[in-house]
């Protein structure tokens, strides 16, 4: 019966399907994909270790498998626009069992909803592409779109699938034709008042993408954009709007096509089971764990560029050579060409055009002083070339700790405070401190903590805006930076695990301080997890004032990446225990909340947070660790909170941002908009008129969690004002503190200690 619904559901896309598909992987190499045989032990042995190791000792049971199901289906078609309702009752068996096919090594069921959703999106596909380029879209009838659909119920019918998709295109139309259209209205109006046009080319933050978009939806994976230059480097036409959404909808099949190979399946099909028992439990294939050691210490071996998959030809476009980089030095390939082969050292060179992206990076990755040998071809594909590269180590500094000096000027007196950000905490996992390569956010803002102190700062900001989390090791090594023994060490958090319950405290022998005067902490509702222990730690000692959003993201669990035997197996991240702060709560669903609310325009959107989380672990409580309190902070936050409280009731920007925050909260809430071009007109523009402001005032965190650059020169960066309400909250407390710094406890021995040993890459771990 499978093969009999894919067979008829191939014959009936195939005659449809788009022209400029033809070079692309095609829909048999879909049907003929199935699992490797050592997937089912892989399977087997997820089964296995879910229910032994994860926190909640829950069994592999029929509840969870109907939550995988729920995932596995959502992780392809989250809009339910795809799938039609008969589709998803062929799979109704893997309700509830899931978890046993799993504990059998069958895998074949998540292979043929593959298998069915790709013949699905290639009609859809199918039919916007007829649609655009056949039919002239009617903006005048008092429609509406749904745009938001992860509560609706699947299409019964193709017809009722194609109204779907017609009115989905009809409001990506609108968006972009009226995008352009008020773009063009600022620049003529700009033009007649003499003012400077805006700039566009530039990325927009979060605020304007997300204000822009508002029903639009999210980008297809995997493809690059139009390239913005031709061979000769001029500037190529903005593509029209129906060049735009073929291109877009193209890519995503292409992509589709591409990346979901055997591997990509099976991953998901784990995923979806590990994440049925939390949101942060996973199984990862041999190279998604590549990636995450990649990202905990901040380096790769490689080459030194940005790739994307072309979706004109499937081969890897360099989309920016990074400076200082191997291929930098090498100097012959430039931005715009384009990998179609790779080679390791003298082995022969493999095709790589229409290959998974991932596998292929894999290939041009690899050991430090190894050569890999590109082919390479130039934009228009006129010329071919072989280059060998020696491969090294790249640093990916973006998201590295970074601090400066900033001047603060209140009630007349001028005041010099320290300034870190710190975007991930990052930790080196398989080398020591006095190992070359070695990386740790701990000693990297350890260094500025010592250029703050030679400097003679007043007080410094901790910013943790945007910061997910990391290593739990790192979170304790920059905790200890700032508080003391009471008399011992001191707890910095509590960890429960299944059966154990033990605090993770700042070094035995740890005689003193860091940094000494005040301190403010930076929360948004994206800090999470590392960054929720270490605000909570300062705040629940009294060391530091705590301020931003009404409360972080509220991620209270640990993760365990354990290895699962053969290398090709890959391995397993589960949740094997809960955090709690030593006063006793779990920062889980709750988080950290702020001693003053200087609330981003995101803190009221009503999405956002672990609870937020299908499958979020609840909230609990333990009992409080022994500590004492450094410095007595709450007693300041009454008077502390009440002149911020003041300032900004008579500030024009908090203003702003107040009616900002409420229109963040009214498109969050929005699921339907007018397809009526009038009235989307309209309601466009006025969410311009305040979201434009915003981007004048604040700077947000991008996409990927990645703060825009700013000047070293404090005067020079850009507007921000929770982070110059944070300073000025700083400032008071230097000021009602008269200066004093936290309490020095006594000096036990002259030795250097081990946690500074450890910062200075002298000691052992």
């Amino acid at each position: 019966m499978k093969m009999k619904l894919a067979a008829i559901l191939l014959a009936a896309v195939a005659l449809a399907r788009p022209a400029w598909c033809e070079d692309a992987p095609s829909l048999e190499s879909v049907a003929n994909l199935a699992p490797q045989k050592h997937y089912a032990a892989i399977a087997r042995k997820v089964s296995n270790m879910l229910p032994a190791y994860h926190v909640s000792q829950q069994a592999f049971d029929e509840s969870v498998s109907q939550r995988a199901w729920t995932n596995l289906v959502t992780m392809y078609d989250y809009n339910h626009c795809v799938f039609l309702k008969g589709d998803l009752e062929k799979f109704a068996a893997q309700r509830t069992g899931y978890a046993a096919a799993l504990r059998r090594g069958d895998l074949s069921f998540a292979y043929e909803m593959h298998r069915v959703f790709v013949y699905r999106l290639d009609a859809c596909v199918a039919y916007v592409t007829n649609l655009l380029e056949t039919a002239e879209l009617d903006f005048s009838a008092d429609e509406t779109y749904l745009y938001d659909r992860r509560e609706a119920p699947w299409p019964e019918t193709v017809e009722e699938q194609r109204d779907l998709w017609r009115r989905r295109i009809k409001n990506e139309m609108l968006s972009i034709v009226l995008g352009r259209e008020l773009d063009d209205e600022e620049d003529a109006e700009a033009e007649k008042s003499g003012k400077k046009k805006k700039d566009r080319s530039k990325k927009k933050t979060a605020v304007s993408r997300q204000g822009r978009r508002i029903a639009a939806e999210p980008a297809a994976k995997g493809g690059a954009t139009n390239d913005v230059a031709s061979a000769e480097g001029e500037a190529k036409p903005e593509p029209t709007p129906k060049e735009t959404l073929l291109n877009k909808y193209r890519h995503y099949l292409a992509w589709t096509l591409t990346e979901l190979d055997d591997e990509k399946v099976m991953e998901r099909c784990l995923l979806a089971a590990a994440m049925a028992y939390d949101p942060h439990s996973a199984y990862m294939a041999p190279l998604s764990k590549d990636d995450f050691d990649m990202d905990m210490s901040l380096s790769l071996c490689g080459v030194g560029a940005v790739l994307s998959q072309s979706m004109d030809d499937g081969a890897l476009e360099i989309k920016e050579v990074m400076k200082g980089g191997p291929m930098a030095r090498e100097g012959s390939i430039k931005e715009g060409d384009k990998i179609v082969g790779v080679g390791q050292g003298t082995k022969p060179v493999e095709d790589i055009v229409w290959k998974p992206m991932r596998k292929s990076i894999k290939k041009i990755r690899g050991p430090k002083n190894t050569t890999v040998v590109l082919e390479v071809t130039d934009r228009n594909g006129a010329s071919r070339r072989r280059v060998p590269i020696v491969r090294d180590e790249i640093k990916l500094e973006d998201q590295a700790a970074t601090g400066r000096v900033e001047k603060v000027v209140l009630d007349g007196v001028e005041r010099t405070m320290g300034y870190v950000k710190l975007p991930a905490f990052y930790g080196t996992m398989d080398k020591r401190p006095n190992e070359p390569g070695y990386r740790s956010c701990s000693l990297d803002v350890a260094k500025w903590v010592a250029q703050f102190n030679t400097e003679g700062t007043d007080g410094m900001v901790l910013d943790l805006r945007g910061n997910g989390g990391g290593s739990l090791k790192e979170a304790v090594l920059l905790s200890a930076l700032f508080v003391r023994p009471n008399p011992g060490p001191c707890p910095v958090v509590q960890i429960r695990e299944t059966r154990n319950l033990y605090v993770l405290p700042t070094f035995p022998d740890q005689p003193t301080f860091a940094y000494r005067k005040p301190l403010v902490v930076l929360v948004d509702r994206h800090s999470a997890s590392a960054s929720e222990i270490v605000a909570g730690a300062l705040q629940d000692t009294g060391r530091a004032v705590v301020c931003g959003d009404l409360q972080s993201h509220g991620k209270g669990t640990v993760q365990t990446v354990m290895p699962m035997g053969r290398s090709e197996f890959g391995s397993m991240k589960i949740t094997t225990a809960r955090f709690y702060r030593i006063n006793g709560s779990s920062t889980q669903v709750k988080g950290v909340a702020s001693d003053i609310r200087l609330p981003s325009v995101l803190d009221d959107r009503t999405d956002i947070g672990e609870g937020k989380l299908p499958n979020a672990l609840p909230w609990s409580r333990i009992e409080p660790a022994s500590y004492d309190p450094i410095w007595n902070m709450p007693s300041l936050v009454p008077e502390l909170a009440a002149r911020s409280e003041a300032r900004r009731a008579k500030s024009p920007e908090w203003a702003r941002r107040t009616q900002v925050m409420k229109l963040f909260r009214e498109t969050s809430e929005r699921r339907v908009v007018s397809l009526a071009r009038d009235a989307r007109k309209k309601q466009m523009k006025d969410d311009r008129a305040v979201l434009d402001e915003a981007d004048e005032e604040a700077a947000f965190d991008d996409e990927d969690g990645e703060e825009e650059a700013v000047a070293d020169d404090a005067t020079a960066r850009k507007k921000d004002i929770v982070l110059d309400e944070a300073l000025n909250v700083l400032a008071d407390l230097a000021a009602l503190t008269k200066g004093a710094e936290a309490p020095e406890a006594p000096v036990q021995n002259n030795r250097i200690p081990a946690w500074l040993q450890l910062l200075q890459g002298g000691g052992e771990e």
